[in-house]
């Protein structure tokens, strides 16, 4: 699995003109389904993400993780995350897995990480046209890859 994950002071998903997802303070997730995806890529990408202290304490240090701070968390899926630009100058998605593969991991991803915290996950809708919405805090953005675990 990658994540482009941003911190945000507010992000949002509409789907042909109409609000479909809203978060305040949190992060806004990313995420792409590989098809060597398992179990075991997702519990340790929720942990890695709402444990990740990039929100600031009180001597403005990124000390601070989403739940510390009572940060919402908003994902949606983005299969380009995996593309290959490597040949020619049209993307490639061969490592995305197929989408009925990569829907249940990232219905499965939701349910793992609304374990994690205390908020109501938001989401986008799994292979809609999504117009996503957000102002990116810092700017912060961590990419993270569950196959390149550094």
């Amino acid at each position: 699995m990658r994540t482009v994950i941003q911190r945000v002071t507010h992000a949002s998903v509409s789907i042909a003109g109409e609000l479909s997802a809203k978060i305040n303070q949190g992060l806004l997730v990313l995420l792409a389904v590989e098809s060597e995806d398992n179990d075991e890529d997702i519990a340790w990408l929720c942990r890695k993400i709402v444990n990740l202290r990039i929100f600031a304490d009180e001597n403005d240090l990124m000390n601070k993780s989403l739940n510390e701070i009572g940060g919402e968390l908003l994902v949606v899926s983005q299969f380009t995350l995996f593309a290959s630009t490597r040949k020619g100058n049209r993307p490639s998605f061969i490592k995305s897995a197929n989408p009925t593969y990569a829907r249940q991991q990232y219905e499965k991803f939701i349910t793992i990480i609304s374990g994690l915290t205390d908020k109501k996950i938001q989401s986008g809708v799994f292979a809609e046209n999504m117009k996503v919405d957000l102002s990116n805090d810092g700017p912060v953005t961590i990419i993270i890859d569950s196959k390149i675990r550094e």
